[in-house]
């Protein structure tokens, strides 16, 4: 090793050699401080998760489409909330909360951001690993702890949360007020506390980091747009999700200590209960302070990926970079300040509703500046179409289709008809659901090799996108139209309205297309996990890219480079580039990688 890499303090690389003498089982597969093995432990946890929040969504849609019917699997899942295969109704709605909660934080959060934040920050800015090891460690174990939580709160003897994922009071608040109020209510909000305690320890790590750890060269503005996604998306949730923690320990309070933060002139059947002076309006305001940024905490990572995915993909530089950069940092100022559109028939001022509304529709902007850059970024590019390129293009069509309902959701007018109706339902899960899936799926596509060592199998991978693309617009299409012919959600069934008798068998089409897209996730896992063991082996830089990790050495150890860590001499979209000042840079090569010295003539590089 040079004198130079002791002189910059890599202390790292002296461990390394001292890492392979003794690496036990434990300290590096289980409780590992090397960021590239916690990414993974955050994507296999994710994934198991995913399955468990998209089962509970096939159980439900069932009971939708065939309403009262018995099914053998509901008994064989259900147990006694389904006897004779007819599931209850009780259950119905927890089923609803622990989807929703599960798929929104423990799926596309820790999914999403902890896999790709561990993965790629240290890798993307040149650093030998996080700013703390430990702490990115007590994060995982954390996260790993509130998922173990939330799983148990299922076997809860009178059933798990079922107060919606949002947890409205008093539902949520009273433990009398329904079985899924019980104990499974309080395991939930333990379950979430511990969540956020993990959120925070990471994001305040990936900031630390990407302010502090940056390779000589690496300026902000030579920063990949994933590197720039990750590290707002920690910042957004540094801010907003300790009043979520704040929210779930008042709830907590309210339940166990007899306070009433959220409770007022309560009756239960007929009888007054002794809370005063709450207001449920409250919860709902701490809720959705931190709900809002939650959907760019999910969705901004998605996006940071698919620039990547697509510039490379795209063999062109990412058009407006800049612009890219401040889209992504007006998206997380406006969403700190739009929460209220969740709001507009709480009985909310109609004045702040307004301002809500305006606040609304000016984060359009930097939501179409990023759908239109992306767009023109493939415009005559020489697209190369493997299944990340092709689950990047997806999340941005979604992205339109979604957001365009939302014009209509963000309008107090407009949304008042449309509130609690299907409609918000296919609204969400398209720009939110759908989308961020698509980010996380590209992203595992594209980096697998850089954390498996082998290449996942490209034919499945085209199987898995086009079913899941088809299915997805089945799914959340037809929805649009349910909800506007006023269907409300979360009802068990709708038997009780002659007038939507006509839209049954809508909801039996929405179903069949469920079923199969959840059959065409099988696929994936299949090839996941086979390629981990099988998969053809990968070289060292497999999508010809040019951003830091695939200048890393494709076996792991604790420290990513051997030696000094490359340095940075530009950009990381210099794609489609043959000449620079007159000279040529590398020949036969339409890409150049960031550690690539500007201006260096033909043959000393190819030395």
């Amino acid at each position: 090793m040079s004198v130079t890499a002791h002189a910059t303090g890599d202390e790292h690389a002296h461990d390394h050699g001292h890492h392979h003498h003794k690496e036990t089982f434990i300290t590096k597969y289980i409780f590992s401080q090397d960021h590239k093995m916690i990414s993974k432990q955050y994507l296999i946890t994710g994934l198991i998760m995913g399955f468990i929040g998209i089962a509970m969504s096939l159980l439900f849609r069932m009971q939708l489409a065939w309403p009262g019917e018995s099914f053998p699997i509901f008994e064989t899942l259900l147990g006694k909330w389904a006897p004779d295969g007819v599931m209850d109704a009780d259950v119905y709605l927890a089923l609803v909360t622990i989807h929703g909660t599960i798929m929104v934080f423990f799926v596309l959060t820790a999914g999403l951001s902890g896999t790709f934040s561990n993965l790629l920050i240290p890798l993307q800015i040149g650093a030998r690993d996080m700013a703390s090891g430990f702490l990115n460690m007590v994060s995982y174990w954390l996260f790993f702890l509130s998922s173990i939580i939330m799983v148990i709160s299922l076997f809860v003897e009178a059933g798990p949360a079922a107060a919606g994922w949002t947890i409205y009071p008093p539902l949520s608040a009273l433990p009398m007020a329904q079985p899924g109020s019980g104990m499974g209510m309080t395991l939930w909000l333990v379950s979430m506390a511990i969540f956020i305690a993990s959120s925070l320890l990471g994001s305040l790590n990936y900031i630390v980091t990407v302010i502090n750890l940056r390779t000589k060269g690496m300026s902000m503005t030579r920063l990949p747009l994933t590197i720039w996604a990750f590290f707002v998306t920690a910042i957004i949730g540094v801010i907003s999700f300790p009043v979520l923690l704040s929210a779930a320990l008042l709830l907590i309070m309210d339940r166990s200590f007899g306070t009433s933060f959220f409770l007022s002139d309560i009756f239960i059947q007929g009888e007054v209960l002794h809370y005063q002076g709450g207001s449920p309006v409250l919860f709902e305001h701490l809720f959705w302070f931190l709900g809002h940024p939650e959907v760019y905490i999910v969705l901004l990572p998605a996006l940071g990926i698919t620039s990547e995915v697509m510039s490379t993909n795209a063999r062109k530089p990412i058009f407006g970079y800049r612009a890219m950069v401040a889209s992504i940092l007006a998206i997380a100022f406006l969403s700190t300040i739009v929460w209220g559109h969740h709001m507009f028939v709480s009985g909310m001022n109609p004045f702040l509703g307004s301002v809500f509304t305006f606040t609304t529709l000016l984060i359009a902007i930097p939501s179409a500046v990023k759908a239109f850059n992306y767009i023109t970024t493939l415009w005559k590019g020489n697209l190369q179409l493997n299944p990340a390129m092709l689950f990047s293009i997806g999340l941005v069509s979604t992205f339109i289709t979604g957001g365009l309902t939302g014009i209509i959701l963000g309008d107090s007018t407009l949304d008042i008809n449309v509130h609690d109706t299907y409609f918000v339902v296919a609204h969400f899960h398209l720009v939110m659901g759908i989308s961020a899936l698509y980010g996380l799926f590209a992203g595992v596509y594209h980096w697998f090799p850089k954390m498996f060592k082998r290449m996942m199998n490209k034919n499945l991978g085209y199987v898995h996108f086009w079913v899941t693309a088809v299915c997805a617009y089945g799914v959340f299409f037809p929805m649009h139209f349910v909800g506007m012919a006023g269907v409300p959600r979360r009802y068990y069934e709708n038997t009780a309205f002659p007038m939507f008798d006509e839209l049954a068998d809508v909801n039996v089409l929405v179903t069949v297309f469920a079923l199969i897209a959840g059959a065409a996730q099988l696929v994936f896992v299949y090839n996941f996990i086979h390629s981990i063991f099988y998969g053809k082996r990968t070289v060292q830089n497999p999508w010809k890219s040019n951003t830091l990790e695939w200048t890393a050495p494709i076996e792991h150890f604790h420290g990513n480079w051997e030696g000094e860590i490359p340095e940075v001499h530009r950009w990381a979209y210099d794609y489609s580039k043959t000449r620079e000042n007159g000279e040529y840079i590398i020949a036969g090569q339409d890409f150049v990688p960031q550690n690539v010295p500007l201006q260096e003539d033909e043959e000393e590089l190819n030395h």
